[in-house]
């Protein structure tokens, strides 16, 4: 059986293959036990496998690159146009395998081993810090059946529960106490154990020559550096900068028809966490921009008093996110813009 092109549907245990030859003729369907994958396409010529970007996808295009075939990966949205029927999985795998050879389709860059590990520490940090997150909003609700209010933040209740613990007039019962200096403890320990994340992230960044040269653009520290290195894989994949802050969904949504043009808030598709990141820099890069002179800061300064502060803070957390594309897929350094660089 030989295929020119062929969509494989993934899953935890069952896996649906949709081959066609040259000509778009089916030439097989096929249902395979996770075990017997690999087994099946080492006995095929190489062909072009398409497969959506989800849970496992880019162990198993590693895994079948290395027998010769051409993998490519897609998002999820951009297959189901080409479904025909009901969903199930042999309908899913012959989307696939038409979605795949579109010669205008965006394919989502395959992720090495050492990306993904460096994207797992990020995302086992964001797990502690909103179990921490939880925790605290219970400890102030707790406080609250006893008449003792706290104001938000981590910080605030870090500083203020053991004084209420050490104070024996806040009338709290003796088991209400003990309750609550247990889940003291537990808040210190995530607290260290972000602590220790945020360490190790550091480390990562040192190591990555690419992340050293992201962390010299201002707003982008050592968590946002890493992550970008770790998502973005091939920077090559997108065909521009602009492409690039469209995946992260920072661009505005278009409604426009009959030649007239109608932008309304961004997207927010993609990369939810790295497009965070972004914004938050921005954010804090905006509390200071007024003490700044060169041609980034003036630009922003001149939106921020003709829009929102919000809109600001999209649009140069985009403008950082052009910025590492171009520094990634070019292999250069950070040049800053200057002040007769910025349009009049």
């Amino acid at each position: 059986m030989k295929f020119t092109r062929c969509g494989l549907d993934i899953a935890k245990l069952v896996f649906q293959v949709h081959g066609v030859n040259e000509y778009g003729v089916v030439k097989g369907r096929k249902t395979l036990p996770r075990a017997k994958v690999l087994e099946y396409f080492a006995q095929l010529a190489p062909c072009l496998i398409g497969m959506e970007a989800c849970g496992g996808a880019h162990y198993w295009a590693r895994a079948l690159s290395k027998l010769g075939h051409t993998v490519r990966l897609m998002a999820p949205q951009f297959v189901i146009p080409y479904r025909k029927r009901g969903k199930n999985d042999a309908n899913d795998a012959e989307a696939i395998c038409e979605a795949v050879g579109r010669p205008n389709m965006h394919f989502v860059a395959v992720k090495t081993e050492e990306q993904q590990s460096v994207l797992m520490v990020h995302r086992a940090r964001n797990l502690v810090v909103a179990n921490r997150t939880a925790l605290v909003n219970q400890i102030r609700g707790l406080l609250g059946e006893f008449g003792m209010v706290v104001a938000k933040g981590v910080g605030t209740l870090r500083a203020q529960l053991p004084r209420m613990l050490e104070d024996a007039e806040t009338g709290l019962p003796a088991l209400a106490r003990e309750m609550l200096s247990g889940l003291l403890e537990q808040l210190r320990d995530l607290d260290q154990r972000v602590r220790q994340y945020d360490l190790k992230i550091r480390q990562l960044a040192q190591q990555s020559e690419p992340a050293r040269r992201l962390m010299q653009v201002e707003a982008i520290g050592p968590q946002t550096a890493t992550a970008l290195v770790a998502s973005m894989g091939d920077p090559h994949v997108f065909e521009s900068a602009r492409n690039y802050a469209a995946s992260l969904g920072l661009i505005p949504r278009q409604d426009s028809s009959g030649g007239k043009t109608r932008l309304g808030p961004i997207t927010k598709q993609g990369d939810r966490y790295l497009r965070t990141l972004l914004v938050h820099g921005a954010r804090a890069y905006l509390r200071v921009v007024d003490k700044k002179t060169d041609g980034k800061s003036v630009w922003v300064r001149r939106l921020k008093e003709r829009r929102h502060v919000n809109i600001a803070a999209v649009a140069l957390a985009a403008k950082h996110a052009r910025i590492a594309w171009a520094m990634l897929a070019k292999g250069a350094e950070y040049r800053p813009m200057q002040p007769e660089e910025v349009a009049a």
